[in-house]
């Protein structure tokens, strides 16, 4: 039997030329992942609207931390797909998520911030934060990649 279509949703806020390439380790991870039947999008918080979630089957979550909290471009995103989703639990409930803090201080406060929202939307986490953390390094770009392969592999593989 076919497996089915499966799509993987990045929401990546990347200000920056790092942050840029971290989300394109995430997508070369899933990318890595040669499965004809996922699809992933890479998408500015500011392009992602509430069907984009509701069309996805797992998203990877990635902001900066910005003043000890999430990036204003990731909160705008989840204020303006929060009550669609909720209005849809067939298609929003238990959605797996990732996600991925670029962090110049402790990550906490951005990690408290998204947690509270995606338990409100109903969503599970699907592996632990990913926590960049400090002096950007060239050793963030493997784990970036990996995580991207690993929710790639799970959700072709129906374990998520």
């Amino acid at each position: 039997m076919p497996k089915a279509n499966k799509t993987l949703l990045i929401v990546a806020h990347t200000p920056s030329p790092n942050t840029r390439a971290l989300a394109h380790a995430l997508l070369g991870g899933v990318n890595a992942i040669t499965e004809p039947t996922l699809n992933c999008e890479l998408k500015s918080p500011f392009e992602c609207e509430a069907e984009n979630v509701l069309n996805a089957d797992a998203l990877i979550l990635f902001t900066t931390e910005n003043f000890g909290a999430m990036s204003g471009a990731l909160k705008d995103f989840f204020e303006r797909i929060y009550y669609p989703c909720l209005d849809q639990p067939a298609r929003n409930e238990a959605k797996p998520y990732a996600l991925v803090i670029r962090a110049g201080l402790d990550g906490s406060g951005t990690e408290i911030g998204v947690h509270r929202i995606t338990t409100g939307l109903k969503w599970r986490e699907a592996q632990d934060v990913l926590l960049c953390r400090g002096e950007y390094t060239r050793t963030f770009l493997p784990q970036c990649q990996q995580l991207g392969e690993t929710m790639a592999a799970l959700l072709v593989n129906d374990i998520l």
